[in-house]
């Protein structure tokens, strides 16, 4: 590796970190994939990052474990809680929105989050699935959300 490379390199983590082109950077931070979460709730047709996915997943789980151990203090053990009920309720249109939009970044159509209804097997080629790169050209779902 020579030195040019490394310095264009921390120049586009510099200038990632100070703001310039969010959307079209290398990846998402964790409020901005929250925030991109919640502001697409009904965007079906668009693409997702990686990061935007794994962040926005990182925050369901995040939320799950405080409504169910605020769930447990206040209303004492329950299947499902009225808080972790409405968190679910709330986050289920986004979680799926974010799903089919992953989805469409690596080239495959949103009903493949349909294969989430088959235990273990559906669920693990998702993950393997949600973990590809994204495709780098325009696919049928538009540019690619990272340059």
């Amino acid at each position: 590796m020579d030195s040019s490379s490394g310095i264009a390199g921390r120049r586009s983590v510099q200038r990632l970190h100070e703001g310039e082109g969010q959307r079209s950077g290398a990846s998402m931070g964790f409020a901005e994939a929250v925030s991109a979460g919640f502001s697409n709730y009904f965007n079906f047709a668009d693409r997702a990052t990686r990061s935007e996915y794994w962040y926005f997943l990182l925050f369901l789980a995040i939320l799950g474990a405080v409504t169910g151990i605020l769930d447990f203090a206040l209303f004492g053990f329950r299947l499902v809680g009225p808080l972790s009920g409405i968190a679910s309720l709330v986050t289920f249109i986004p979680a799926v929105s974010l799903s089919v939009r992953r989805l469409h970044d690596i080239g495959r159509t949103g009903w493949w989050v349909l294969l989430a209804l088959i235990p273990i097997v559906g669920w693990v080629v998702l993950i393997v699935w949600a973990c590809q790169p994204t495709v780098p050209q325009a696919n049928a779902y538009g540019q690619p959300p990272a340059a």
